[in-house]
């Protein structure tokens, strides 16, 4: 049996989860390191990660490097004699990091690798409809997601799951594994398989604001999947026209029906308690949105106090 001294490497609430389980299974910890505290707010004060705020928490020793390839930074963590690395939703690290540990680096992933690499899985699988992922441990090499598998779990999607339900149950499976993961290390029973490169990889690259306006050209659930996969966060958008009044409304979560009609495609239509838009093949149906300069709400409640005219209109 092996004695383990792990680094651990991450920084929001999904790295979290895997931190305190790791602490909970006695797993010594001899180093955390996240990113250091960046703006945020209307104040834009420094905000520290989740990871550094658990950190702190629990009296472990925090690392909080700008540059991965700082000689002062290399040599405190030379100094922490840690033989295995831990990363869950960091950043890509140079060879100088992962090869240290004399029992490598491993990293949790949400997708089923090779499937999703990239920096935005959970999202991806969603926005194009997929009813299976998974979380995956491999150890890192000097690509992206490109390393040997130590371990996957698949997990189901479900069509009422978004990117947040997704997230949070991909954290809690991801922390199991990270623990099956480090039980076969320490065991020295860790069975590695290189993934297939002649199978079909789907990206899962950064999001950015453009990759969330709605398209009301696309396919009524290409549309319903995108606000699924981009709820809560960063969210689906589309700029709207209602009379007079321009601005942006942000969609978080809707429903679709089926339905032949002969409506302009992209056409607001308010009625007593609901908001839909006419698409390609029948109506989407927005349940939670936010108005420009406006609270997210329920849809039935927003329409209390604001009404849509009979020409009003996505754009």
């Amino acid at each position: 049996m092996r004695d383990l001294r792990i680094v651990f490497m991450g920084t929001p609430d999904f790295a979290v989860t895997t931190l305190a389980a790791l602490l909970n299974e006695g797993h010594p910890i001899v180093g955390v390191i996240t990113a250091p505290d960046r703006p945020a707010g209307r104040g834009r004060k420094l905000r520290p990660s989740a990871v550094k705020q658990f950190a702190l928490e629990n009296g472990l020793h925090l690392m909080q490097p700008t540059n991965l390839k700082n000689e002062d930074f290399l040599n405190e963590l030379r100094a922490l004699q840690a033989n295995l690395q831990i990363v869950v939703a960091f950043r890509m690290l140079p060879k100088q990091v992962w090869a240290m540990p004399e029992y490598g680096t491993f990293n949790l992933h949400a997708s089923l690798l090779p499937d999703y690499r990239g920096a935005a899985p959970i999202n991806w699988a969603i926005i194009n409809g997929d009813s299976m992922t998974g979380v995956t441990t491999f150890f890192i090499d000097d690509k992206i997601d490109t390393g040997e598998i130590i371990l996957q779990k698949a997990v189901p999607i479900t069509e009422e799951d978004s990117a947040g339900t997704l997230h949070d149950r991909l954290m809690h499976q991801g922390a199991a594994l990270v623990l099956r993961t480090v039980q076969l290390i320490k065991e020295d029973k860790a069975k590695t398989t290189p993934q297939d490169p002649g199978k079909e990889r789907r990206p899962a690259h950064k999001i950015y604001t453009e990759t969330c306006q709605i398209n009301w050209q696309s396919t009524l659930e290409e549309i319903h999947n995108l606000v699924r996969g981009l709820s809560p966060y960063p969210v689906a958008w589309s700029n709207f026209v209602n009379g007079e009044d321009e601005g942006t409304i942000k969609i978080y979560k809707t429903s679709v029906e089926k339905v032949k009609h002969k409506e302009t495609i992209g056409a607001l239509i308010g009625e007593a308690h609901s908001l839909k838009v006419a698409a390609p093949s029948g109506y989407l149906h927005l349940l939670e949105i936010q108005l420009s300069g406006k609270r997210k709400m329920a849809t039935k409640d927003l329409l209390n106090g604001y009404q849509f005219e009979k020409n009003a209109r996505m754009v």
